[in-house]
């Protein structure tokens, strides 16, 4: 089936679109780099001819409320719009494993995304993922201070390339509003898994952990961000994603 993903160029996307070209569909990436943009609607009519399912894993980097639900719901409504437009049977969201548990900035963003998407009326499923394994490069490297900042929080990292596979397998199915949350095999605390990165990135700049403020800060050391029920789980752990960083 004919299968397009909404930011195919990112992490995550990257390995959505092999996944799908791994389980014998054809993947079509909507990125502005390809002429497609979801937040202005050009190009989408035409990438989504013929596409049976969407899957969403477009986003936007932000601390923001404001700019992060702005991006998120418009790019929701052009891309379900669209869909509805182009025939489309499938829209897939990747969100992220408790958002609503945890105020803030870029979670009110994933909430307002999941709404919309859930209240549109087209045939949803929403796929909560925890981070991946990458989120303590992510967050060192968005830092321009002369030295890395790291918060404390529990974190059940799993890789970008579970996720896409979970996301293509969910997609080929019927909409299921929302999926069991997939999370990564092991429970860590995230400054040990930074450390253990500075370690095979022989990063130089001093590390700073820090201890976010707030009820939002409290809820993420006290693990919000973690799957409360079963469901799926990766099978690559952040070590072994590690060892193959290293080569």
């Amino acid at each position: 089936m004919k299968i397009a993903i909404a930011g195919g160029t990112g992490v995550v996307g990257a390995h959505t679109v092999a996944a799908a070209k791994a389980a014998g569909h054809e993947p079509v990436v909507l990125a502005r780099s390809v002429g497609v943009d979801v937040l202005s609607g050009n190009g989408l009519g035409e990438a989504l001819v013929g596409v049976e399912a969407v899957i969403d894993v477009t986003n936007k980097t932000t601390v923001r409320a404001k700019a992060s639900v702005d991006f998120f719901e418009r790019a929701t409504r052009n891309l379900v719009e669209a869909g509805k437009q182009a025939g489309v049977k499938h829209h897939v969201v990747m969100s992220i494993v408790g958002i609503d548990l945890v105020d803030y900035g870029y979670y009110f963003g994933k909430r307002a995304q999941e709404e919309t998407a859930l209240s549109s009326g087209a045939p949803v499923s929403i796929l909560r993922a925890t981070q991946f394994h990458e989120f303590p490069g992510q967050l060192m490297d968005r830092n321009k201070a002369p030295f890395d900042v790291i918060p404390r929080m529990q974190v059940q990292t799993i890789a970008a390339a579970d996720v896409g596979a979970a996301l293509v397998a969910l997609a080929a199915g019927p909409a299921v509003g929302r999926a069991p949350d997939i999370a990564g095999p092991e429970v860590r605390e995230l400054p040990d898994l930074a450390r253990k990165l500075r370690t095979v990135q022989r990063r130089r700049k001093p590390l700073l952990v820090v201890t976010m403020p707030g009820k939002a800060g409290k809820a993420m050391r006290d693990g919000a961000l973690l799957p409360a029920t079963d469901g799926p789980r990766g099978k690559i752990t952040f070590d072994d994603w590690l060892g193959q960083q290293a080569k």
